[in-house]
């Protein structure tokens, strides 16, 4: 998942889109007209902060252009930072504005895109301080600035001065030769600044104004709940309790108990990384339930950390927000540039897939009550009825019967150090992507991170450096996610990319590997995936580098179809013991198993997009967040056996910012897309075939937003994505 950031001014043009973020996203060729600079691997003379200088506003020195300070790193200084920063935002922008000349492309949009270097750079710590350093004072700052800084920037795209001058070059954009990349990039801006508010009267502005900072507060406030929540521990005092668990990964929950100051017990944080693997493998059906339950419950206990009402102030101003930009809801605003475009084309989508998922549910609970009963009848254990807190145990059961596959065999191969090696090994022969460790090189802001420098094979030209923060720890939000702290552009000088993977996987016990679930495998290639995007990205304009949220996802659900690849998996798929690649016969019992649990892993998933659009595509937004998510998912008819993937009292996603609210359904939009590009490799012969990974990394990857991305998938597929290769891919009916 990528990670939202603040707005800040680097893509000013940008930024004024609803859809501003940091993600894995990838651009193209520089236009024609423009040349660019090779980058270099070293940074020149970059001005030193002066003694007693706040160090976060300084440029980056070092090598490969410059690198975070992480070792700078001071929540006190980022107030002060802030201020600075935002002072320089603000004259450049004033600068644009008062600049007597008549308005041209050249003399608004590129200074206004070339603006906001400090800020972009203080906002890139920032982000690793609030999702992967947080702390209680981090939490207090965040809460204060967030909404400062929310203020600051809708005033300054609602300053009429500023608009008046884009409307100037819009107005003449199709007189003034302009080329086409600098036409899509005036009237994005234009189309963007109005849908934000730009006609708004100066009345109405003061209410956005106003409505912006509460939410961003709200968000605060929501994410400092759920972070609260997610810091807790179930402790085991029974090491009985644990059967069933790997040797490894009980060793872990150990560690943790001790470093919790609670030796000779067994710790469980209330994370998924933690919870999942007690779920799945635990034979204490009383753990799993205890486990099942603080981990669905987080931020709906009726306590400080509860959510609930922070989700219904936040529904109740998103709506009153869509309706003063002159939107039905909240989800209209949302999907105004997106690629589904409104909130029906989206749910129709889910619709078509959502029956069958069920169905396959039904299947799927069948098979599992069945050898539980079998179990009963045996004596092998009590009669009972399959809940939430069973599913995946039982589930394992079912693939062990149908297809002879225990996830504890699967795992013993699937190392962590090695399915790395496996990605990048992947890039290269992909996308001419090359990787060399250089941890301990350049400062890191944690001693468990791992950096590599990124370079073209072909060329050895440098291309930037990837940042890899594995492992979960206090103070570091839940999930997986990717950013940039550096991203490319052409304009101002070719600039080289800095980003980082971030994922919660649970660390080997000391002198021992990191061993993964096939689940985790792939979310190792997934946000690699995003990765590649924003490394591969190759634009002149960063107003043309960010994508509709419902394309964000869809490069890395592609990347996870090369994990179970016969080269990756005989390369790299080696016993952590001994060093013997997967037996063939347990990769086929794998690979026949790939449509196993399908109802499961899309209802799981697709009840929160439907809840999602449901809830933001309405005019009156529920106050009972508890009951609209059971009232919702009674009227789909969700299968008592599963809850969502994300409930509403911890869906980060929808209510720590904007940016997936109303838009969880992109991952299915992408995957849709996902599903036909792997079928366009299939057809060509292969998933390493050049001519198809050419296509799709200078059609796609490379190209940002410089066209329309619909029309861009059409120019590589040759037409819209079928979403029958989806249903095939599920193992789901497609008539």
């Amino acid at each position: 998942m990528p990670r939202q950031a603040h707005p800040f001014c680097r893509r000013l043009s940008m930024m004024l889109a609803s859809t501003a973020m940091l993600v894995g996203y990838s651009q193209m060729t520089a236009i024609a007209a423009e040349p660019t600079a090779a980058a270099p691997t070293t940074a020149g003379p970059a001005a030193a902060a002066p003694a007693g200088a706040n160090p976060l506003l300084a440029p980056w020195t070092g090598p490969y252009e410059g690198v975070p300070p992480w070792d700078k790193m001071d929540p006190e200084l980022f107030p002060d930072a802030f201020t600075k920063a935002m002072a320089e935002v603000k004259a450049q922008v004033q600068a644009v504005i008062d600049d007597p000349a008549e308005p041209t492309f050249e003399n608004t949009h590129v200074p206004m895109q070339l603006a906001g270097d400090t800020m972009e750079r203080v906002y890139a710590l920032w982000g690793v301080q609030t999702s992967n350093k947080s702390n209680d004072r981090v939490e207090d700052i965040d809460a204060e600035w967030s909404p400062k800084l929310t203020t600051f920037y809708t005033e300054l795209f609602l300053e009429p001065k500023l608009f008046a001058r884009y409307k100037a070059v819009y107005d003449k954009r199709l007189t003034s030769g302009l080329n086409a990349q600098q036409i899509r990039i005036v009237e994005r801006s234009y189309d963007e600044m109005v849908r934000d508010g730009a006609n708004l009267s100066p009345a109405d502005k003061t209410k956005l104004v106003a409505l912006n900072s509460k939410l961003e507060g709200l968000f605060s406030t929501f994410s400092s709940k759920l972070l609260g929540d997610e810091k807790l521990y179930t402790f085991v005092t029974d090491k009985a309790e644990l059967a069933g668990l790997e040797p490894g990964f009980v060793a872990s929950l150990a560690a943790a108990a001790e470093a919790n100051g609670k030796p000779g017990q067994w710790a469980i944080k209330n994370t998924r990384s933690s919870a999942q693997p007690v779920l799945q493998g635990a034979t204490s059906r009383s753990l799993r339930e205890r486990v099942y339950k603080a981990f669905v419950n987080r931020g709906d206990n009726g306590d400080a950390n509860d959510t609930n009402s922070t989700i219904a102030e936040i529904l109740k101003l998103r709506q009153q927000r869509a309706e003063l930009l002159g939107f039905p809801t909240h989800a209209h605003y949302r999907m105004a540039d997106t690629m589904a475009k409104t909130p029906e084309a989206a749910m129709g989508l889910m619709m078509k897939v959502w029956p069958a998922a069920v169905a396959r549910v039904h299947e799927e609970v069948a098979d599992m009550q069945a050898i539980a009963d079998a179990e009963a009848k045996a004596g092998k254990g009590p009669k009972i009825t399959i809940e939430p807190w069973d599913y995946r145990y039982y589930a394992e059961k079912v693939r062990k019967a149908k297809y002879d596959l225990d996830e504890s065999e699967v795992k013993p191969y699937l190392q962590l150090d090695k399915l790395r090696d496996a990605m990048f090994w992947s890039a290269g022969q992909l996308y001419d992507l090359g990787f060399r460790e250089n941890t301990g090189t350049i400062p890191v802001f944690d001693p468990k991170v791992k950096t590599f420098e990124v370079y073209n094979l072909k060329t050895n030209a440098n291309v930037g450096v990837l940042y890899l923060d594995n492992f979960a720890r206090d103070g570091k939000r839940s999930g997986a996610w990717m950013t940039t702290y550096r991203s490319q552009q052409g304009l101002g000088g070719e600039r080289n990319v800095l980003a980082s993977n971030n994922n919660n996987f649970t660390e080997g016990a000391k002198g021992e590997p990191t061993l993964v679930s096939l689940d985790d495998a792939q979310t190792l290639f997934h946000e690699f995936g995003h990765g590649i995007h924003y490394l591969l990205q190759h634009v002149y304009y960063p107003a043309l580098a960010g994508v509709p949220r419902d394309f964000v996802e869809y490069p890395s659900q592609v990347n996870e179809n090369w994990l179970m690849t016969p080269e990756v998996l005989s390369k790299y798929a080696t016993h952590y013991k001994t060093g013997v690649p997967m037996p063939q016969a347990l990769v086929d019992k794998i690979l026949a198993s790939d449509k196993f649990n399908q109802g499961f892993s899309t209802v799981e998933y697709l009840s929160s997009a439907i809840v999602d659009m449901k809830l933001h595509d309405r005019k009156t937004p529920p106050t009972d967040i508890d009951r609209f998510e059971r009232e919702t998912l009674a009227e789909i008819g969700m299968p008592k056996e599963i809850v969502m993937r994300h409930r509403l009292p911890q869906f980060g996603h929808l209510f720590s910012s904007d940016a997936y609210s109303a838009g969880y359904y992109s991952y299915l939009w992408s995957e849709t897309m996902d599903a036909d590009t792997w079928a366009a490799f299939t057809e060509a012969g292969g998933p390493w075939d050049r001519s198809v990974a050419d296509k799709f990394r200078t059609i796609l990857l490379m190209t940002g937003n410089e066209t329309d991305r619909a029309e861009a998938y059409r120019a590589f597929r040759g037409r819209d994505p079928d979403v029958k290769a989806l249903l095939n891919k599920r193992g789901f009916p497609t008539e």
